[in-house]
């Protein structure tokens, strides 16, 4: 056996040195701890092993450093626990190392060996050494995009990747080379970051009725790629497929936010698998209850204890491991209220997590975007209790779908949300920290939104239990796909009136891969385990709606030339714009509760003249609106009722018919210049 040293506590995980290899890992209940060091990655029984005691100890930190050992080797941990049953005893179970950079033995891997009792030799996951390089930013720096420029477009990376229709994707490559192919269109639709479901390495098997996890929401590890994203279970190719990707990005200017699921893990509750965290101590990672039964505010069995120090320290160790090492831009925690649960689950006011990321100086740049919920019924948008991050608003979603579905009591709550929420996010000198959504991951794509009144998920094999079942959704009078020519295009008009109130909206707008073309998921509301057509991007131009890419296009294109007029922190004090709100007549707004209705222009704060004009009717019928009088002449370019893109047209009417449940807005002549165009 290669020579054995006391080695350093830090870094945590495996790092390798001038003599060999430095292992370092959290257990403070541990009596002894095991390193097993395998000669291939499918190996069941290893080639040495290295017991470390007290000495090998410095507080709740385990170390060694072993000579001779290098890049790639495979390892991993059995941790023997004192007989004090604090935690229990895990030491029959190869566990992976929680700040591995790598995992392998993906083939003869078996979940259900790690649940039940006894030895998981044969089918046991392994850790690998790696390399801990950092992210060339000289050549692809970050595009650091400001918040008020900042369009996110949330994607899949398989379900975007996966789809024979393409004839840019060779079946044969890994999703992350796969999606470089695929940057030019974002680039050209206007996306400024894409914010990518988990790709944290997570167990496929983690699912129910013989399905596979497919959206990844169930980490095994927390500084590891997932594997299935790549061409190959090498670490080293993962890594490297994973900078080039991230590298092409910034080279389009493009930032890449990761969806982080730092709130819950793959182990489940008690009866679930010894992979990691539970076999080392799972006294201090999770959230325990007298009895050992693991409390659960994530829905997935179990709840990390991210108050506690020493698990803020993994956190914050993975943060920095995809930012510095992968060149990450920022961050979307899933269930991140959650995160800011103390002991016996009590909410705080001071979470010390967001404390420690926000006063980290290599995350100080990094952008923090959280759900502002979790499963325990905990709900905290306005007082999020962390000053930099940013939050999903559930509520823009929820109004903004009902003033389309033209329910009673939506046009104050529609012209707050248009406003960026200030009734949730404070008065017009405070931030808007709103990530504005009409559609994401979870619930109906924008298409099946407008086309089913309910969900349809028996794919799942769920008898149709899972998945939202209050979605806001209007089906137009028919259930589903239908060959019904009016009832098409009153659909169309809602995804147009949908998409332009979240981009007219202040905020930050954030839409659904595939609600640009029409993508529909058949009615199902929740593909987590749908690696087919139901969850994929539709790249089959023949069935991709066309009309709706380039309107969108259009859409994105006027927000960037009049960001300046929506968020204000664009312009000087001088130049500051005024929200002037209307109805069907200037300046009598109609905020009844059967109001469908509303109106608004955005005016000088010098001399209140009105530069842009926008009139939306959800009602039944069509409406005439009277618009105020710009200093020259309005032009026309959107109207949602219109099947094809609207040139410039000039308005001298005194009144605008709008259409029902469409949209019309008007710019003033000096806006737009001599050629009264867009670009």
């Amino acid at each position: 056996m290669a020579g054995i040293n006391i080695g350093k506590p830090s870094p945590l995980g495996s790092s390798i040195t001038k003599l060999g290899v430095n292992f370092s890992i959290i257990a403070t209940n541990a009596d002894f701890i095991e390193i097993l060091i395998f000669e291939e990655k499918n190996s069941t029984h290893p080639k040495c092993i290295y017991r470390l005691d007290e000495k090998f100890r410095s507080g709740p930190y385990w170390h060694a450093e072993i000579e001779g050992l290098a890049e790639n080797t495979f390892y991993a941990y059995k941790v023997y626990q004192k007989k004090n049953h604090i935690n229990k005893d895990y030491s029959d179970k190869i566990l992976i190392d929680p700040c591995s950079r790598g995992i392998v033995g993906w083939d003869n891997y078996r979940r259900e060996n790690s649940v039940n009792c006894g030895n998981n030799s044969n089918n046991a996951l392994k850790s690998v050494v790696c390399e801990r390089d950092k992210f060339n930013f000289k050549d692809y720096p970050r595009p650091k995009h400001s918040w008020e420029d900042l369009i996110i477009y949330e994607l899949h990376v398989e379900a975007f990747t996966k789809n024979y229709f393409c004839k840019d994707f060779d079946e044969g490559k890994s999703c992350f080379t796969k999606i470089k192919s695929k940057i030019p269109y974002l680039k050209e639709l206007g996306i400024t970051a894409i914010e990518l479901l988990p790709i944290f390495c997570f167990d496929p098997n983690d699912s129910p009725n013989g399905l596979n996890n497919f959206w990844g929401y169930s980490p095994i590890n927390w500084f590891s790629p997932h594997y299935q994203y790549f061409s190959d279970e090498s670490p080293k190719i993962i890594r490297n497929e994973l900078r080039a990707f991230v590298q092409e990005c910034h080279k389009f200017g493009i930032e890449v936010i990761l969806d982080v699921v730092y709130n819950h893990t793959s182990e489940g509750n008690e009866l679930g698998p010894a992979l990691s965290w539970k076999g080392i101590d799972e006294n201090l990672y999770y959230f325990l209850d007298e009895d050992k039964g693991f409390k659960d505010v994530s829905g997935c069995g179990n709840t990390i204890a991210a108050n506690r120090g020493l698990v803020r320290k993994l956190i914050i160790e993975s943060l920095k491991c995809w930012a510095n090492e992968f060149g990450i831009d920022g961050f979307r925690f899933d269930l991140g209220i959650a995160l800011t649960r103390g002991e016996n689950l009590i909410p705080l006011d001071n979470p010390p997590l967001f404390e420690d990321i926000e006063s980290d100086p290599e995350l100080t740049s990094i952008k923090l975007i959280s759900e502002p919920w979790d499963c325990g019924g905990l709900y905290k948008i306005k007082d999020f209790p962390s000053r930099s991050t940013y939050t999903w608003n559930g509520h823009f979603r929820d109004d903004v779908r009902k003033f389309w579905k033209g329910e009673e009591d939506t046009a104050w709550n529609m012209s707050d949300k248009i406003k960026g929420s200030p009734n949730i996010y404070g008065g017009a000198n405070k931030p808007i920290k709103s990530i504005n959504f009409v559609t994401a991951h979870d619930g109906f794509t924008l298409k099946d939104l407008v086309s089913f009144n309910k969900k349809y998920n028996f794919a799942n094999k769920e008898q149709n239990r899972d998945g939202e079942n209050n979605n806001n959704s209007w089906n137009h009078g028919v259930e589903g796909p239908t060959s019904d020519n009016i009832i098409q295009s009153r659909r169309k008009q809602q995804q147009k009136n949908l998409l332009f109130t979240l981009f007219i909206s202040r905020g930050v707008p954030m839409m659904l891969m595939g609600d640009e073309i029409g993508r529909s998921q058949g009615g199902n509301n929740n593909t987590w385990c749908q690696n087919n057509l139901l969850g994929w991007m539709n790249w089959d131009k023949n069935e991709q709606d066309l009309e709706l890419l380039n309107y969108v296009k259009l859409l994105i294109k006027i927000r960037k030339k009049y960001m300046y007029l929506i968020n204000s922190s664009h312009v000087s004090s001088e130049e500051l714009i005024n929200y002037q709100w209307h109805g069907i007549n200037t300046n009598s707004p109609d905020w009844s509760s059967w109001s469908h209705t509303l109106a608004f222009s955005l005016n000088k704060s010098t001399n209140n003249e009105p530069l842009i004009w926008i009139a939306l009717n959800a009602y039944s019928k069509d409406i005439k609106f009277s618009p105020p009088k710009p200093s020259k002449n309005w032009l026309k370019i959107i109207d949602t009722f219109k099947s094809s893109q609207l040139k410039p047209e000039i308005i001298n009417d005194k009144l605008v018919e709008v259409k029902s449940r469409s949209t019309v807005m008007l710019i003033a002549n000096q806006l737009l210049g001599s050629n009264n165009q867009i670009d």
